[in-house]
C-alpha cells in the first residue's frame, strides 16, 4: 500500500543523491583534516578571532563531545565546537569553527532567513514527529470513510512545514559559509591555498543540505500522490 512505483522513481534517486553527498563530505573532511594550517591556529582560536573582529565579545566558545557536533546555540549565545575542531589546527577545523561563528554573526545582524527558521522550529519539531503517522493513519482509516483522508492531508501539511524549514536552511548555511570564508581571508587566518581547502569542505557540507531537501521534496510529492490516489478510490 505504501511502497508503490512512485516511491522508486521519486524518492529513491533522491536518497541515492543524499548518500553520495554524505560520502562526499566524509571524504573531503578526511582529506583536508590532514592539511594543517601554517599558523597552527586552532579552531577555537579562529572562532574567537572572528567573533572579536565583529564585536561579538559576549559569545562564548565551548568544547563539546562527538564528531561533527559543532553548532551555535542562540539561546545561550554559545558556539560549541567538537573536540577535533576546538583543538584542531587543520583547515577543516578553522573552516568549521568560522562557519559556526557565521551563524552567530547572522543572529547579530538580524539576518532574515535565520530568524524565519528560528520562528518555525517549534512547529517543525512537532511536524517531524506526527506528520508521517498522521499520513499513514489517514490512509488506513480512509477505507472506512473518506472523511478520514483529511487526517492524511493534515499530516501532509505538517510534512510540508518541515520541507519549508529545510528550504530556509539552505540560504542560512550558504550565507554562514560565505561569512566564514570572508572572515578567514580578511583576518589572514589561512593562506590562499589553505583557504581553498576550507572552501571545499564547506561546499561539501552544504551539499548534504541540498540532498536532504531533495529527499524531503520527493517524499512530499510521493505522499501527495499516495493520498490523492486513496481519496479517488
Amino acid at each position: 500500500m505504501f511502497f508503490d512505483p512512485t516511491y522508486y522513481y521519486l524518492v529513491l534517486p533522491a536518497l541515492l543523491l543524499s548518500l553520495l553527498a554524505s560520502a562526499g563530505v566524509q571524504s573531503t573532511f578526511r582529506k583536508y583534516s590532514r592539511q594543517l594550517s601554517a599558523s597552527r591556529i586552532t579552531g577555537a582560536q579562529a572562532a574567537q578571532r572572528v567573533l572579536y573582529a565583529n564585536g561579538l565579545t559576549a559569545v562564548r566558545i565551548e568544547r563539546v563531545k562527538g564528531s561533527l557536533t559543532d553548532h551555535y546555540d542562540p539561546k545561550t549565545n554559545v558556539v560549541r565546537l567538537s573536540e577535533s575542531v576546538y583543538d584542531g589546527t587543520s583547515t577543516v577545523a578553522v573552516g568549521v569553527a568560522a562557519h559556526e561563528v557565521g551563524h552567530a554573526l547572522q543572529y547579530a545582524a538580524g539576518y532574515g532567513p535565520i530568524r524565519l527558521r528560528a520562528a518555525i522550529i517549534p512547529v517543525t519539531n512537532l511536524g517531524s514527529k506526527i506528520a508521517v503517522p498522521l499520513i499513514i493513519l489517514g490512509v488506513i482509516l480512509s477505507y472506512y470513510g473518506q472523511l478520514f483522508i483529511n487526517v492524511a492531508y493534515l499530516g501532509i501539511w505538517f510534512f510540508a512545514i518541515c520541507v519549508v524549514f529545510q528550504l530556509v536552511t539552505l540560504p542560512v548555511e550558504f550565507n554562514a559559509s560565505a561569512r566564514a570564508l570572508a572572515a578567514i581571508e580578511g583576518l589572514g587566518l589561512l593562506s590562499d591555498k589553505e583557504l581553498g581547502g576550507s572552501r571545499k569542505v564547506l561546499r561539501a557540507a552544504a551539499m548534504t543540505y541540498v540532498a536532504a531537501l531533495a529527499v524531503s521534496v520527493a517524499q512530499l510529492f510521493h505522499f501527495l500522490l499516495l493520498v490523492g490516489r486513496n481519496r479517488r478510490n
